[in-house]
């Protein structure tokens, strides 16, 4: 059976996640052991115990959640249930490399954890990122040219009738008011501390663009689908330069499940905390059959056997 592995990224995160896995699977345990080496604190303590605070620090959220995700890849791994391709939604992306073996998870650690602080830096707190339910892509972009208060833009196309915007706060929140007005079903205001997959990552994006320079990137042994383009990239040199443009570049997941089901695949496994990722691939393609190992592993473990 021909499977699609899917990995979440930031605002998945939540106290307690891993814990079930790091407990009953000694890869998974060694996955955080691994991981905490890198970084310098104990990434299972904070994934498990928090504080909350502590944990939505971008910096440290994203190797936490990159930890979480490739502990419950390997565990799964090791009972020979293997991907036929591999996506991940903007930090997701980075799990996703580790799965194709583009890059190793040391590394992936470390580039997550800087990648982090890039983003926040940045960012300098005067940005925010708001999910907009029930206006379409164009109305969306009409919105954003006509706020007059600042840069906002969309970030994230995630799925029909579910658009992420991104910019100044005050934009953000001016985008708001206007779509509220134009009819939106719903606008959330995301818990993320950074403005991502918009101009305001320019800087991060020079930044992270110096670092990659000095990580090897391997083919890829798994086809993946990537964030900025929603295109099937197989060169280590086209994913390096997609992960540089992704941090300021709409992402564009809804188009990349079309490319995975047009690829003739319609089974996924959501790998990590969360069930973002499960609610927005069931809007995409209705027929999608999706397992989620966040309700939990061993489920899906024994439908394998």
């Amino acid at each position: 059976m021909s499977i699609a592995f899917v990995f979440p990224g930031q605002g998945s995160q939540y106290v307690g996640m891993g814990k079930n896995i790091y407990e009953n699977y000694p890869k998974a345990k060694e996955t955080f052991e691994e991981a905490s080496e890198v970084v310098g604190y104990d990434i299972a303590s904070l994934c498990f115990y928090g504080p909350k605070e502590e944990l939505d620090k971008t910096f440290k959220t994203q190797p936490c959640i990159l930890t979480v995700s490739i502990a419950t890849l390997r565990v799964l791994n090791s009972k020979g249930i293997e991907p036929s391709v591999v996506a991940g939604h903007s930090l997701g992306e980075y799990s996703a490399l580790v799965a194709a073996e583009v890059i190793n998870f040391k590394d992936a650690v470390r580039l997550t954890q800087e990648r982090g602080k890039f983003m926040q830096e940045a960012a300098k707190d005067k940005g925010m990122m708001a999910a907009i339910i029930g206006l379409s892509k164009e109305q969306i972009n009409n919105i954003c040219s006509i706020v007059s208060s600042g840069y906002v833009a969309a970030a994230n196309y995630n799925c029909p009738g579910q658009i992420v915007i991104a910019g100044e706060k005050k934009a953000v929140q001016e985008a708001i008011s206007i779509a509220k007005d134009k009819g939106a079903k719903r606008v959330v205001p995301l818990s993320v501390s950074v403005p991502s997959h918009c101009v305001l990552m320019k800087e991060a994006s020079k930044n992270l663009k110096n670092l990659l320079e000095n990580v090897s990137f391997m083919t890829p042994k798994i086809p993946i689908v990537n964030n900025a383009d929603a295109n099937f990239l197989n060169t280590a040199e086209s994913i390096k330069a997609s992960l540089i443009r992704q941090l300021e570049s709409p992402l564009l997941w809804e188009d990349s499940i079309k490319a995975i089901v047009n690829f003739g695949i319609k089974n996924f496994i959501e790998i990590g905390p969360g069930k973002v990722l499960s609610g927005l691939i069931k809007r995409i393609e209705p027929s999608a059959i999706i397992k989620n190992t966040d309700s939990g592993i061993d489920k899906i473990l024994k439908s394998f056997l």
